[in-house]
C-alpha cells in the first residue's frame, strides 16, 4: 500500500544553528538583531524548494521550563542556558513566518517539539501517512517506524530504521531504553552511572527492554560479555535512576495536536502577510522573489 509523506520539522534546531552561523549583521525595522530568523528563513526555503512537501508541521520549543518532564524531575536540563532576550523575540519571528508560509505551526508550554512531532507521527500512521522527520537528534529515533525517515537536512544525510539501529546500536522500540541506560547529557538525563553505549546495547540485544533486564537483574553476572559482573553492580545500584530516566526518555505521543491529516497540507504563501513581515524583518529581494516562486 502506498502512503503519502509528512514533513515535520524540529524547528528550534534550525534557528539556535542559524542563531551561531548567521552573522549578527540583520536588524529589523526596530533595530532588533534578526540574524536567527534570517536563517531559519533560508532553511526553511531551501526545505520547501527541494522536499516539496504536500504536508507539513514546523514544531517549536515553548516548554523549555514548563515541559511536563520539569515536574518529574526539576533538573531535567537544568544545565541548558535559557535563550537571551535577543533571540526570545526572533522564536515569534520564525513561527510567523512558517505560518505566512502556508506551513502548520505547533507550539505548547507543557510538550517539547519531540512530543508534538511524535504525537503527529502517531495521529497519521493510521491514516497511511509516513513521516520524514527533520532533524540530527538521535532521540528522534524512537519513532522511526517501517516507512519513515529521520532527515539530517544540513548533512542531507536520512536513516530509516535499518539506519537507526546502525547508527545507535538498538532497533528504534529500544531507543528510550537506551537512552535511560547511557544518560543524556544534553537533556541532563542522569542515566545508570558506568553504563556506556555499547553495554546498553548488549543488554538490550539480550533482554529486549529495560522492564526486561530489570526483572531478570541476576542473570547478567552469568552474561558472556566483558564487564558483565560490573555491569550487574551498576545497574542495581541505579536503578531508581534508571526508572526516572525512562519517565523522560519516552517521547509523548498524546499531546494535544491536530488528528486529520487536512490540518497539515501545505497553503500557499500569504503574500500579503509574507510582505508586511519581510518589510518589517528588512529581508531584501532575493527572499521575496523566492517566496514569490513557491506560490
Amino acid at each position: 500500500m502506498s502512503h503519502s509523506t509528512i514533513h515535520l520539522v524540529d524547528a528550534s534546531l534550525y534557528i539556535f544553528r542559524a542563531w551561531h552561523s548567521v552573522p549578527a549583521e540583520f536588524f529589523d525595522a526596530d533595530d532588533q538583531p534578526v540574524n536567527a530568523v534570517y536563517g531559519f528563513t533560508r532553511f526553511l526555503l531551501d526545505l520547501l524548494e527541494r522536499a516539496r512537501p504536500s504536508h507539513c508541521g514546523i514544531a517549536f520549543d515553548e516548554s523549555l521550563t514548563s515541559s511536563f518532564r520539569n515536574a518529574i524531575y526539576p533538573e531535567y536540563k537544568a544545565n541548558r542556558e535559557l535563550p537571551p532576550e535577543q533571540l526570545k523575540l526572533q522564536f515569534g519571528y520564525c513561527q510567523r513566518i512558517a505560518a505566512a508560509l502556508g506551513l502548520r505551526v505547533l507550539a505548547d508550554t507543557s510538550y517539547e517539539a519531540d512530543d508534538l512531532i511524535g504525537s503527529v507521527v502517531h495521529a497519521l500512521r493510521p491514516q497511511q501517512f509516513r513521516a520524514v522527520i527533520v532533524s540530527a537528534d538521535k532521540d528522534f529515533g524512537q519513532l522511526i517506524g517501517e516507512h519513515d525517515l529521520l532527515w539530517d537536512f544540513s548533512k542531507n544525510q536520512s536513516w530509516d530504521s535499518t539506519g537507526v539501529k546502525e547508527r545507535l546500536g538498538v532497533h528504534p522500540h529500544q531507543v528510550a531504553d537506551y537512552l535511560a541506560l547511557t544518560g543524556d547529557a544534553i537533556d541532563n538525563i542522569p542515566g545508570v552511572a558506568g553504563i556506556g553505549a555499547k553495554t546498553a546495547a548488549t543488554l538490550l540485544a539480550h533482554f529486549g527492554s529495560l522492564d526486561g533486564i530489570y526483572s531478570r537483574i541476576e542473570e547478567i553476572p552469568f552474561l558472556r560479555f566483558r564487564g558483565a559482573a560490573a555491569a550487574y553492580t551498576k545497574l542495581k545500584a541505579g536503578a531508581a535512576l534508571a526508572r526516572l530516566s525512562r519517565s523522560l526518555t519516552g517521547i509523548a505521543c498524546d499531546c494535544p495536536v491536530p488528528q486529520q491529516a487536512a490540518s497539515f497540507e501545505r497553503g500557499k504563501p500569504d503574500l500579503a502577510d509574507v510582505e508586511g513581515l519581510l518589510e518589517q524583518l528588512r529581508f531584501g529581494p532575493l527572499t521575496r522573489s523566492r517566496i514569490r516562486a513557491l506560490t
